[in-house]
């Protein structure tokens, strides 16, 4: 089955990591034996061949870099001409990948409806599809800036990350979108490009849907009612999202699957259920609350600043999704219910959007 994953950063382990995600994950692996200067090194999930394997076919793939401070170990900049350089030097390594043929940038209905006919008929040797998209909007210098964005095919804009953006505050801080913010959302309502709602904290998200005329999703997140956290969904969120139409991409970030991880110390041997029928829980409590399977994805954010050591204990790599979807089939949702959370939901969402 066709996958379609809201959420990889790709072009942050290219660049941060030094990773050639051409590779596969055991070269990857290999490569960073004994290195420790980054959480995630030597368990990585995502290579090009391991999408393949999953079934990855399409994906939203970001450009990252903020300027928050305490500055985090990756992503992190002092200024945002810093910031704004670093995404451009990630955009130029898409376009190498689309240069040597891995990747295919994908900006509107008539090219995803081209590449999912090519997808279909060649998967092995076509090109992976992806949407463009910025994770925290701080590398955005001023707000006229945006229009540039959209033109080297940015389509989709999540205004927060972590701590105090420039536009919006991330989830852990708490505050009403600032002017900034608004005028940011203006912005990208002129040019119909996808809110990401993705990090928002919960004053700031519902001013973003208040004043928020277009498209929308959550890329990756999961459900506060399982883990109560701030990063998570309520269910009031959720059911707004569902309203406006929006698709929300479950994500594998495991201290988001179970409560209790504690990043960076907790291990799967402390929480053995910290595993893919956990993850399964979010998608039912999402349809559950929904009464329909509509507006569930798939959002992984694997190697998000993470590797293995912080998945679901039984998936080692992006290619165990494939285990995901015999466990969803396990408990009852159709073929007709996994085609729609694993593609077809975001995939009409796009269609919609960019009717």
């Amino acid at each position: 089955m066709l996958i379609f994953d809201a959420h990889l950063d790709l072009s942050l382990n290219a660049i941060e990591y030094n990773r050639d995600l051409r590779l596969s994950i055991e070269e990857v692996r290999a490569a960073e034996a004994g290195m420790t200067d980054l959480a995630g090194r030597g368990n990585a999930t995502v290579t090009f061949p391991e999408m393949r394997k999953a079934g990855i076919g399409l994906c939203v793939a970001t450009q990252l870099a903020g300027c928050r401070k305490p500055l985090g170990p990756i992503g992190t900049w002092n200024s945002p001409e810093q910031a704004w350089a670093m995404t451009q030097g990630q955009l130029a390594w898409y376009r190498a990948m689309e240069d040597a043929g891995h990747l295919r940038q994908i900006c509107d209905r008539a090219q995803l409806d081209d590449h999912l006919q090519a997808w279909e008929s060649a998967s092995e040797t076509c090109p992976i599809g992806y949407i463009l998209s910025l994770e925290g909007t701080d590398s955005i210098r001023e707000v006229s800036e945006l229009e540039a964005c959209y033109h080297q095919g940015l389509r989709a804009v999540g205004p927060a990350h972590y701590g105090k953006g420039r536009y919006a505050l991330g989830h852990d801080q708490d505050g009403p979108l600032s002017d900034k913010g608004r005028q940011l959302l203006a912005e990208m309502d002129r040019l119909n490009m996808i809110l990401d709602v993705t990090h928002l904290c919960d004053r700031s998200f519902w001013d973003a849907l208040a004043v928020y005329r277009g498209p929308l999703w959550a890329s990756h997140h999961n459900c506060r009612a399982l883990v109560d956290d701030p990063r998570q969904l309520s269910d009031e969120q959720i059911r707004a999202l569902a309203q406006r139409g929006a698709v929300i991409g479950i994500a594998c970030d495991v201290w988001m699957v179970v409560p209790g991880w504690r990043r960076r110390s907790t291990t799967h041997q402390d929480l053995p259920q910290a595993n893919l029928e956990s993850l399964a829980n979010h998608v039912d409590h999402v349809c559950q609350l929904l009464g329909t399977t509509k507006h569930v994805g798939i959002g992984t954010d694997l190697d998000g600043g993470f590797g293995n050591e912080q998945t679901p204990a039984d998936l080692k790599t992006i290619a165990d999704l494939l285990t995901f979807q015999g466990i969803l089939e396990k408990r009852g949702y159709s073929d007709v219910d996994l085609t729609q959370i694993f593609h077809r939901n975001f995939v009409d969402f796009l269609r919609n959007a960019w009717s």
